[in-house]
């Protein structure tokens, strides 16, 4: 195929204290379809993987887009978000120009908001379709924390989220997805969505029972049930505020009529059970006074092995700042010892810790910059352990890396504080391991992270706790001030 591939991926939280701009973009992934190397940057991108590697072994030509991807936080200004989607069908349009484009791929969020724009994916992809017609495929690659919109399915978009939280699984959805384009730009397959929303809202991890069990059951839908093509379970964003905020299932099937009568069915089937799971399937989120008291008893049963605690409401993956310091005060209040934590967003005493140079001990102020949310500055003693330029981690996507930008490791009291300047969440381990900290050697490990640091931290851990830590992200979603949500909605009516 000539296959055009782009993204715009951004998860909005309406309540973040951090605006989005295109610097945000700029900070994070920015690649013009006039860059050099466009093409090899657009391809490095960990969640393409799957899509890559497809289009090579079939001989694609791939004709780059823009790709444009920026740290969770709040909505884009309404001229920056169209100045992003306008280059990118402009784009589009220059690779039409050149001759036939077979069929067109972007990754996109399915959260992203900006001012004036409530749903960004679906006014992107029905512009998209204007462009190509109704006759190219066009697919979207999503998270599955996706806000699905009626927008987003009259596009005649194929469809395809993670199934996985943490994402995992982005590769082997890459390849499915470019399996159903190629197979549609070959006149092999013609298909129709089905889709419901499932009026719930929730964080679902799916490394234990029951979704995964309820993964187990997507699965094996798309390999038992006859014209069933792709299944996906939407769990929604919960901190974005619009008319189309809620979990749903979405379903692709051979377009038939057999194939869409058991659609219908299996819609429904998996509707009920996603919404039957509610109550069973969100983590046990303790408030961080009783947080840190499991913690410590874990600690006592733990072997040797670290005990993790999550600090979920500060999770810059979901729009937190990440600097707040409501943990580490506690830690300190505690005496709790031997402890790593990571990472606090705080450029500038990154960069008074690197002046200060490995072995220094100095007064330094962290955290608790950005607002109410991140709580009160902590004035520590503290010693720096470590400098780094270049840290990164892995991400989920295996080989994939993030940048941390400039980082360091402090000690004080006992605790091992890492710091960055690129705000970003936890992912693995290495985080802490390139700044000299090793996570295996301490009794507890604070991650800033809500979900996705299961995938690099639970081979080490005794056990996981998750704190409802005060945030931009605390889970009692009855507080926020939605304007936009529709109700009913568990857990709030």
């Amino acid at each position: 195929m000539k296959l055009f591939l782009a993204g715009l991926v951004h998860e909005t939280s309406s309540f973040s204290p951090l605006p989005t701009s295109v610097q945000s973009f700029r900070d994070g992934v920015l690649i013009h379809r006039g860059d050099a190397k466009a093409l090899q940057q657009i391809a490095a991108q960990p969640n393409l993987v799957g899509v890559i590697a497809a289009a090579a072994r079939q001989g694609d030509t791939l004709l780059p887009g823009l790709y444009a991807q920026a740290q969770p936080a709040g909505p884009l200004s309404r001229v920056d978000y169209e100045k992003l989607r306008d280059e990118l069908l402009d784009d589009l349009r220059a690779s039409l120009s050149l001759g036939a484009v077979d069929a067109v791929l972007l990754e996109l969020h399915g959260a992203m908001l900006a001012d004036g724009y409530p749903d960004c994916e679906g006014d992107l992809l029905t512009r998209v379709r204007a462009l190509i017609g109704p006759r190219v495929p066009l697919g979207a690659l999503l998270d599955l924390h996706c806000n699905l919109s009626p927008a987003m399915v009259e596009s005649g978009a194929v469809l395809v989220a993670c199934k996985e939280y943490p994402h995992i699984d982005y590769a082997a959805r890459g390849e499915e997805l470019h399996a159903m384009l190629s197979a549609m730009a070959r006149g092999e397959l013609a298909i129709r969505t089905q889709w419901r929303r499932v009026p719930l809202l929730g964080i679902f991890g799916t490394t234990q029972p029951p979704m995964r069990d309820f993964v187990r059951q997507l699965q094996t839908s798309e390999e038992a049930v006859p014209g069933i093509v792709s299944v996906s379970a939407l769990h929604g964003f919960p901190w974005s505020d619009t008319p189309h905020t809620s979990a749903a299932v979405l379903v692709l099937a051979q377009d038939t009529p057999a194939a869409g009568k058991a659609a219908t069915q299996l819609l429904g089937e998996l509707a009920e059970t996603f919404y039957g799971l509610r109550e069973r399937a969100a983590a046990n989120r303790l408030p961080l006074n009783a947080a840190l008291d499991e913690a410590e008893a874990a600690m006592q049963r733990a072997g040797g092995r670290p005990v993790v605690l999550a600090d979920t409401a500060d999770n810059p993956g979901g729009g937190a700042a990440g600097d707040s310091t409501f943990v580490l005060r506690e830690l300190l209040n505690r005496g709790i010892r031997d402890v790593a934590l990571g990472m606090i967003w705080d450029p500038q005493a990154v960069a008074i810790a690197m002046s200060a140079g490995v072995g220094a001990r100095l007064p330094l102020r962290i955290g608790g910059k950005v607002g109410p949310m991140s709580g009160d500055p902590v004035d520590l003693d503290v010693e720096v352990l470590a400098c780094r330029a270049d840290a990164h981690q892995r991400s989920l996507t295996p080989g994939g890396k993030d940048a941390l930008g400039a980082a360091v490791a402090v000690r004080a009291q006992g605790v091992d504080i890492v710091l960055n300047s690129t705000r970003q969440q936890v992912f693995s381990p290495d985080c802490f391991k390139e700044l000299g900290v090793e996570p295996t050697a301490k009794r507890l490990v604070v991650v800033k992270s809500t979900q996705h640091f299961r995938s690099g931290f639970d081979a080490m851990a005794a056990s996981v706790v998750y704190a409802d830590t005060p945030g931009s992200l605390a889970s009692d979603l009855g507080r926020l001030p939605y304007k936009h949500l529709p109700r009913p909605v568990w857990p709030l009516d």
